[in-house]
C-alpha cells in the first residue's frame, strides 16, 4: 500500500500544475483585468465592466473611443507613469512565462501573496473563510448519512412495496431539484419570505453572539446553519439512499444470507449482524468522496444565497473583481483538498475491507 500512496501523492504535483496552468492561461485572455479594475476605481467608476457593456452617456462613449489608443480601457487622462506603476505593482511588467514560474514556486511554499484590493494576505483570507465551507460540507454529509443509511436499509427490506415506491419518487424528485432552487424555496418559506419567519436570513451567528451563554451560542449556531445545511444535503441524500439500498439488495441475495436464515437466525440478526457489515463497506468508505462532493458542489451557491462568508463565495467575488491571487489561491486549495481526499477515500476502502489491494489491481 505504501508504494501506491506514494505514487498517488506524486501525481498530485502535475495535477496541481495543470490546474494552475489552465487557469493562468485563461486569465490572460479575460478582459477587465486587475489593472483596468484599478484604473476604473482611480477614476471613480467603481467597476470596469460598464465600459465593456457600453452605454448611452458621453463618458462611456469616450472611454470606448480611446480603447484603440490605449492598452487599458478607461485609461484616458491618467499619466503613463501611473499605468506602469500599476503594472509593476500587480506583476504585469514581467513576461507571462516568468509570472507563471514565480507563481508555481511561491505556491509550492504556500505563499499565495496578497490580495490586490483587500490589503490582506491570501493565506489569512483562506484561513478565515475555510472553516465556514468545511462546516457546511461536514454537517451536510453527516446528516445525509444519518438519514440515508436507515432509509436505504428500509427500502431494501421493503423492496417492491408501496413504501419503496413512494419513497423512491420523493428521492428522485429531491435529486432532480437544483440545489440553488431548493435553497431559495427554503428562504421564501421559512426565512421571512412570503410565509414564515422561523430562521434567520443570513450569516452563521446573531449580532448579540458575544452576549449569549455557551448553550445559547450552540443553539444560535444551529439555528443559523439549519437551512444552509438542509439545502446542501438534498443532492447527497438521494444518491446515498439509493446506494445503500442497492448495496443491501446485492448482499441479501448472496448465499451466506440464505445460510444464516436456514440456521434459524432472526431477520434482524441477519440484516444487522451479517448483511450490514458487508453492505456498508462501499457506503462508509465513500464518506470522503461524498464530503468533497458536497463541499465543492454546494459551497458557492449555498454561501451566496445565505450570505455566508465562506471560501466558495470568496472565490466568486475575487473572480468578479479580477483579484487573481485570491482566485488562484482558492483554486489551489480546492484542488489540493480534492486530490488529498481522493487518496483518503482509497485508504478508507482498504481500512474497511483489507481484502482490497490497489497495488495488485494496478499491476
Amino acid at each position: 500500500m505504501g508504494p501506491y500512496i506514494l505514487r498517488r501523492l506524486l501525481l498530485v504535483i502535475p495535477t496541481l500544475l495543470g490546474i494552475l496552468l489552465v487557469n493562468f492561461t485563461l486569465t490572460q485572455f479575460v478582459p477587465g483585468g486587475p489593472v483596468e479594475q484599478a484604473i476604473a476605481r482611480a477614476q471613480g467608476g467603481g467597476d470596469v465592466f460598464g465600459g465593456f457593456a457600453g452605454g448611452n452617456n458621453d463618458a462611456g462613449a469616450d472611454e470606448l473611443d480611446t480603447a484603440s489608443n490605449s492598452e487599458y480601457v478607461g485609461a484616458r487622462g491618467l499619466p503613463p507613469e501611473f499605468i506602469e506603476e500599476l503594472k509593476a505593482e500587480f506583476g504585469f511588467d514581467k513576461p507571462p512565462v516568468q509570472r507563471f514560474l514565480n507563481m508555481v514556486w511561491n505556491y509550492a511554499r504556500f505563499d499565495f501573496g496578497d490580495s490586490y484590493f483587500r490589503s490582506i494576505s491570501v493565506v489569512d483570507l483562506i484561513i478565515e473563510k475555510l472553516p465556514v465551507s468545511i462546516t457546511l460540507g461536514l454537517w451536510s454529509t453527516l446528516i445525509a448519512y444519518l438519514v440515508s443509511i436507515p432509509l436505504g436499509i428500509r427500502k431494501a427490506v421493503k423492496d417492491g412495496t408501496p413504501f419503496d415506491t413512494w419513497t423512491s419518487g420523493l428521492i428522485i424528485a429531491g435529486y432532480a431539484i437544483p440545489g440553488f432552487l431548493f435553497a431559495i424555496l427554503l428562504l421564501v418559506l421559512f426565512a421571512g419570505g412570503s410565509y414564515f419567519q422561523i430562521f434567520p436570513l443570513r450569516g452563521l451567528t446573531s449580532d448579540n453572539w458575544d452576549d449569549l451563554s455557551a448553550i445559547g451560542k450552540v443553539l444560535d449556531y444551529f439555528w443559523h446553519i439549519f437551512l444552509p445545511v438542509l439545502a446542501g444535503t438534498i443532492g447527497a441524500f438521494a444518491t446515498l439512499t439509493l446506494l445503500t439500498k442497492n448495496s443491501f439488495l446485492d448482499e441479501i441475495k448472496k448465499l451466506y444470507v440464505m445460510t444464516a436464515r436456514a440456521k434459524g437466525l432472526s431477520e434482524r440478526r441477519v440484516l444487522y449482524g451479517h448483511v450490514f457489515r458487508n453492505a456498508m463497506l462501499i457506503v462508509i468508505a465513500g464518506f470522503p468522496a461524498v464530503f468533497i462532493g458536497v463541499f465543492f458542489g454546494g459551497s458557492l451557491i449555498i454561501e451566496t444565497i445565505f450570505s455566508l462568508d465562506g471560501l466558495g463565495r470568496l472565490g466568486f467575488e475575487a473572480a468578479v473583481a479580477r483579484d487573481y491571487p485570491i482566485v488562484f489561491g482558492t483554486l489551489y486549495i480546492f484542488g489540493l483538498i480534492g486530490l488529498l481526499v481522493g487518496i483518503l477515500s482509497d485508504l478508507m476502502y482498504v481500512l474497511v475491507d483489507p481484502r482490497i489491494d490497489f497495488e495488485r489491481r494496478e499491476g
